[in-house]
């Protein structure tokens, strides 16, 4: 096969198409929590998110045989997840819980831990508000720090199209936290 060199995880993705399975676990660890960052800032709920990468490391076990690194395996990696998110929200119906969850120890300074939760709430507002295409392209972005054309192959779209995405995406927010006055 004709794997790109610096790119481990596609050489380990050769040795589970093989049938190595340790090579695949070595994937999952590898790529586990970064797949699971992406899917818990898009779906904003971390059992979701568990049950959407686990599903992708399920379709990359299965699709090992036809697997071919014309692109850097977490490329691979996130469309995968991005296209599980996309159907996955697509479907979403309310989730009600009878608990709230437990909290974490609060810290020293109780001002600068609500000022910091209340804007990162915020900032997941306005996240969510953004249409799908443009938070994914965000996460993508901001979140993983791929580039402009990995998330145009994760997201099987064009640069220029991420670009645009990312603009339009950027904008909103500003709008969000900047308004202009009137």
């Amino acid at each position: 096969m004709n794997s790109l060199p610096e790119d481990r995880d596609a050489l380990l993705m050769e040795q589970v198409a093989a049938g190595d399975l340790s090579a695949f676990e070595e994937l999952v660890i590898r790529n586990q929590s970064s797949a699971w960052a992406l899917a818990f800032h898009y779906l904003t709920d971390s059992a979701e998110a568990e049950d959407i990468v686990q599903e992708a490391f399920l379709r990359l076990l299965k699709s090992a045989p036809r697997y071919r690194p014309t692109a850097r395996f977490r490329t691979y990696l996130a469309r995968i997840v991005v296209n599980l998110c996309l159907d996955f929200r697509s479907k979403k119906h309310p989730v009600y819980c009878d608990t709230i969850p437990e909290r974490s120890d609060m810290g020293n300074n109780p001002e600068v831990l609500l000022h910091n939760k209340e804007t990162a709430n915020e900032l997941k507002r306005a996240l969510s508000e953004l249409p799908p295409t443009q938070r994914i392209a965000f996460l993508l972005r901001h979140l993983e720090g791929f580039t402009y054309s990995e998330i145009a192959e994760a997201m099987n779209i064009s640069a220029r199209a991420v670009d645009s995405l990312l603009q339009r995406g950027r904008q909103t927010l500003r709008s969000r936290f900047h308004p202009s006055p009137k």
